[in-house]
Parts: C-alpha cells; structure tokens; sequence
C-alpha cells in the first residue's frame, strides 16, 4: 500500500512539473519577445530561479530537519544530472548550438564557481560566512548578467520565438504564466521527492546516495521539463542558458542559503568522487561552447550513457 501512494506522488509530481514547466518557458519566452530582452539572460535568471526553487525547498527542510548532508549532495547531483541527462534528453529532439553572445563568459563563470566550491568543500564544512561569498556572487553576478546583456537585438533568437506557438502577449499574462510555473514546479518536485524516497528507504538506499541520484534527479525535472519545452519550441538560447544559470543558482544560491541556516559538511566520498565528475561535466560542455559547437543526437546519446555510468558507479 506504501509502494502504490509513493508512485502515485511520483506520477502526480511529474503532472505538476511538466506543466509548471510549460508555463514557465512559455512565460519566459513571451517576456523575451516583448522586452526585447535575450533569450539567453532569460533562461540564465527568471528560468533557471524558477527551476531551482525545488532544490533550494530540498535543501532547506533537509538542512531544518537534521539532515544537511542531503544538500551537498543534491547540489552536486543535480549540477551532473543538469549536463548529462538535461542536455542529453532535448538535444535527440532538436540540436543546442553553443553559439550565443555571451554564453562562453557564463559558462566559464560557471566552471569557476565550481572550482570555488571544491576549494570551499577541502576546509568542510562550508560555514555561514562562505554562505555569505556565496550568496554575494550570486548578486553580483546576476547584476553583471541583466547590465551586460538584458537588452540586445533579438535577430535569430526572435525568429526562434515566432516559432514558439502559444506565447502570452500582455504583461498580465506573461505574469500569471510565469508565476503559475514557479508555484507548480516545486509542488511537483516535492511529491516526485516525498514519492521517490519512500520508494528509495523502503530498498535501503543510503542518505548520500538518495541525495545525489534520486532527489537530485526529482529536483531536476523542471530543469528537464523546460529544456524539452525549449526544444520543441527550436529556443536553444533557453535550453542552454537554463542549464548554465541553474548549475550557478544550485552552488551560489542553493548551497549558500542552506549555509546561513546551518553548517554543511561534505562525506568523504563526495570529495574523492562525486565532486569531480560535477567539474569534469562543466568542463564538458565548456569545451562544446569555447568551440561554439552543435550539441546533436550523437552527443546527446553520450552524455546519456554517461549519466548512466555515473548512476552506476554510485550503487
């Protein structure tokens, strides 16, 4: 009887998590199109926020209730999930190209913050004043994001638009889309969450590896839900730029919220294993962005089965 309420959690959580994904993206682009505003720099902060909300609510509790070893764990396994299987899963739909303004400066921005939690992680735990860096860096990242690249000609990425079908228009509308979408996508990632450990600690799993796989995978789903959305709608700029402003909103905003509430030490395991296949997955897809790249269905079929491996290696 157990089983049956914890799948159907995980069966209503993916309901609430696709259509706040849907909402959201669609919100996101209509706020785009009609501010000129770029598509990129939407999906680095109203999308990637949005998306985020799941781990920082996971983060939190875990952190509140006892448990804030779950948090780094979330963190890094959704940072691994977010490359390989968020990029993974919309590219055998529509090819990412890694070619837009500014994204090679986020990017490397994103693998230098992930040096920076490395760094942090080796003097564990992480304490309230990184929490504080943190959370600084973020804010003055997102300041230098909207400044340097909120508004520019939308050309290519205004022909994607058109394409998207179903776009608000109003500003009343673009609201209640985007508003609807955050409120849904952390309702559903908490059932898919609360559904997938009853699930997990009725097979024993560990804490660690809960964190890094199946709650990390749960708090992922909107990130994958908007990048298939993004894909569909031939919006690349989204796609990418959510994966991106994501992996920095979970270290910088995530990670660092949770370090104001209380100390976040980080297992053993995670620094000989876990932490460096988050940095070798950035370095990734920096590689495909320096080289302004075409991230295609072969590619895509790679970074899958690595997210596979990866799941492997950990049980």
């Amino acid at each position: 009887m157990i089983d049956f309420v914890d799948f159907l959690k995980l069966f209503g959580g993916f309901v609430y998590l696709l259509m706040g994904g849907d909402l959201l993206v669609r919100g996101a682009l209509g706020l785009a199109k009609e501010s000129n505003i770029s598509p990129m720099v939407v999906g680095l902060t109203v999308v990637a926020f949005g998306t985020s909300a799941p781990e920082l609510m996971v983060s939190s509790f875990s952190a509140l209730s006892g448990h804030p070893g779950i948090a780094m764990g979330n963190v890094i396994g959704s940072n691994i999930a977010n490359v390989l299987l968020v990029i993974g899963v919309p590219v055998l739909i529509h090819p990412i190209v890694c070619n837009q303004e500014g994204l090679a400066k986020q990017t490397g921005f994103m693998i230098g913050v992930t040096l920076l939690l490395i760094f942090l992680a080796a003097f564990q735990p992480i304490t309230f004043w990184e929490g504080v860096l943190l959370l600084t860096i973020l804010m003055t990242f997102l300041i230098a994001a909207t400044r340097g690249a909120a508004l520019m000609p939308l050309d290519d990425a205004e022909e994607e638009l058109e394409r998207g079908l179903g776009l608000p228009s109003d500003a009343r509308t673009i609201g209640v889309f985007i508003v609807c979408g955050i409120v849904a996508l952390p309702l559903g990632a908490d059932l898919v969450v609360e559904g997938g450990v009853g699930l997990a600690m009725d097979w024993g799993v560990s804490e660690t590896v809960i964190g890094l796989s199946l709650i990390a995978l749960g708090t992922s789903l909107p990130e994958l839900s908007t990048t298939v959305i993004a894909a569909l709608h031939k919006s690349s700029d989204v796609a990418i730029g959510n994966v991106v402003g994501s992996n920095l909103f979970n270290i910088l905003a995530i990670l660092g919220f949770t370090a104001l509430l209380v100390d976040v030490p980080v297992e053993a395991s995670l620094m000989r294993f876990d932490i460096w296949v988050m940095f070798g997955v950035s370095i990734l897809l920096g590689i495909f962005v320096l080289a302004k790249g075409t991230i295609g269905r072969f590619s895509g079929v790679g970074f899958l089965m690595g997210y596979f491996a990866y799941l492997w290696a950990i049980y």
